[in-house]
């Protein structure tokens, strides 16, 4: 998330009530994941497994839970809960606004596109031309949809984050101030659901259709022309490059990545990357016809165990 101006270092400790290193006029532009961070923004770390990899990247001011050394270039807040004040820092910059009617007077919507009935359009949505929005689709704040997209009744754009940090008191939960982009071209079934990025946006690309009763979670990004059938779940920061297929009732789990052109059949279980160009299956899924050789095996398994134990 980019801030709408420059922020002193000084200015965000005094925000979040945090000693700072380094210059009290270090200029910060944003915050950010560490896996989308990019020069200027703020972020976050809370454990000591993640520090040298937070103090490496882009980031130019590293929330921390410890007085480290500052990198050359950077700048340090320190916090005794980086979490916590992540979240405080995303609520200041990107706080909530109540709805007060279906379609808010700042949304935009493109020539030729049409609304049905029961129809909830938040704050700062942009919608292009020609597109068809079926009833009761409800699309949250600042999402951004192009042109000739179809989005079928039910469906909900924007939700949160399923992003918490397990505490004594409880599940602790980092807001959430991402967006989603939805490309030309793209079709959305019925009853899907797509969690906005914590920081950056949840990105669908030109071309792709989506089956009913899909979840495709935050910061995920699919690419063109993509097939997703139903039932499928796609965990956070996720990356399917173009023309990947996912058939029926697919799992895959967070942060890995999917290459182009691969097929991944029914009821399969994605526990890490997957090379482009081939077809898998299985949980946890591995290239089909391996997976299929594998099965023809085990079949034969009790008339193998009944063989020696005859001999």
């Amino acid at each position: 998330m980019k801030f709408s101006k420059t922020y002193t270092l000084k200015e965000i400790s005094q925000i979040i009530n945090s000693e700072f290193v380094g210059d009290s006029n270090f200029p910060v532009l944003g915050m950010n994941e560490i896996h989308v961070v990019v020069e200027g923004d703020i972020v976050f770390v809370d454990h000591p497994k993640y520090y040298d990899k937070a103090l490496n990247s882009a980031a130019s001011v590293v929330l921390i839970n410890k007085n480290v050394t500052c990198p050359e270039g950077k700048a340090l807040l320190i916090s005794d809960d980086p979490f916590r004040d992540f979240s405080k820092l995303a609520k200041y910059f990107n706080p909530f606004q109540k709805a007060d009617k279906a379609i808010s007077e700042t949304a935009v919507i493109g020539e030729g596109t049409i609304i049905q009935p029961n129809v909830f359009l938040g704050n700062n949505v942009k919608i292009g031309k020609n597109c068809l929005i079926h009833p009761n689709v409800v699309i949250y704040d600042g999402c951004t949809i192009g042109n000739n997209v179809t989005i079928h009744a039910g469906t909900i754009l924007g939700s949160d984050a399923f992003y918490y940090k397990n505490r004594e008191t409880g599940f602790d939960k980092l807001i959430s101030c991402g967006s989603i982009i939805i490309e030309d071209n793209v079709d959305i079934g019925a009853s899907c659901t797509i969690d906005r990025g914590v920081t950056g946006n949840t990105h669908i690309k030109e071309g792709t259709k989506i089956d009913n009763q899909v979840q495709i979670a935050h910061d995920t990004v699919i690419g063109k022309k993509c097939l997703i059938a139903s039932h499928v779940g796609i965990a956070g920061c996720t990356v399917l490059e173009d023309e990947v297929t996912l058939w029926g009732q697919v799992g895959v789990i967070s942060g890995i990545t999917i290459g182009k052109k691969a097929i991944v059949y029914a009821q399969s279980g994605v526990g890490g990357d997957l090379e482009g160009g081939k077809s898998y299956f299985g949980s946890p899924c591995d290239e089909a016809r391996k997976k299929y050789r594998e099965l023809a095996g085990i079949r034969l398994l009790p008339e193998l165990i009944s063989k020696v134990n005859n001999i």
